[in-house]
């Protein structure tokens, strides 16, 4: 049976047992996508906004079905250094049309080698590490995050 999904759960019970229904990325910024949990139940959505990374999208009396996007190779720019450098940094991955996001403490881009090249040439220190990326996703200190999100393209 496919199960239609319009939005994501307002409140789940976190009582609940957690049923993955993992989605990737690209999948995951569209509006219309069909998708499989972890234990076969299938989903077809047609969201009037994409879903994200924890969203609940279906809750039967013993299970609460979850969104789980799974972690991508990319490369993190810690913000421990002046705002203005990261401003530039993030105008300079930016200007490569390339898409970033800002966590507290540290910025992310996906892994690709134009991201490391402007990097290098910038002498701007990085890391690779895995984490689930969510372009567009700005937290500003104790605020919450901001999302220009998939439709801010240059």
């Amino acid at each position: 049976m496919l199960h239609s999904i319009q939005t994501s759960v307002a409140q789940p019970s976190l009582a609940l047992q957690e049923v993955t229904v993992q989605v990737e990325r690209l999948k995951l910024a569209k509006r219309i996508w069909r998708g499989v949990a972890e234990d076969g139940t299938e989903f077809g959505c047609e969201l009037a906004a994409p879903l994200r990374d924890g969203d609940t999208i279906w809750q039967t009396s013993t299970a609460r079905y979850v969104i789980r996007q799974p972690a991508e190779a990319v490369v993190e720019i810690s913000l421990d250094v002046a705002p203005s450098a990261a401003a530039g940094i993030g105008w300079a991955i930016g200007n490569l049309h390339l898409e970033l996001s800002a966590e507290a403490n540290r910025l992310l881009a996906l892994d690709e080698p134009a991201v490391r090249q402007l990097l290098d040439r910038l002498k701007v220190p990085y890391q690779s590490t895995t984490a689930i990326f969510r372009p567009g996703h700005f937290v500003r200190g104790a605020q919450p995050s901001h999302e220009l999100g998939q439709s801010h393209k240059h």
